[in-house]
């Protein structure tokens, strides 16, 4: 339970991104995260897990600029009347992709946190 415990003490995170060792078991950490012990055909999985919780923070963090830009675009529209409708479309369709990447990451990390247990 220690181990779990400095686990998360210890995990840096650059930016809003999980280390790539987030899934895998914490017996395999040292409580300083200077040893991590990678076995290679039981933690491949709980490594590409951990990639794909990256690559969906950032497809949510690229999803919310979509919708910012949309949204400046929208009010900048000036009455055209196609400039707003591609910009309200291009805001549902964010919309749509981050409700995806939300359930999406909630469903990598609900697995990966499975694993560890």
């Amino acid at each position: 339970m220690f181990l779990f415990a400095a686990t998360y003490q210890c995990a840096s995170k650059f930016f809003f991104l999980p280390p790539w060792w987030e899934y895998i078991n914490p017996g395999k950490i040292s409580a300083d995260c200077n040893n991590i012990i990678f076995s290679f055909p039981g933690d491949l999985l709980a490594v590409g897990l951990a990639i794909v919780d990256m690559l969906l923070r950032i497809a949510g963090l690229v999803a919310i600029v979509s919708i910012i830009i949309a949204g400046v675009s929208y009010i900048t529209s000036g009455g055209m009347v196609e400039k707003a409708a591609s910009a309200r479309k291009r805001i549902y369709n964010s919309l749509i992709g981050l409700a995806i990447v939300a359930i999406a990451s909630g469903f990598v990390a609900f697995i990966g946190n499975t694993l560890v247990k």
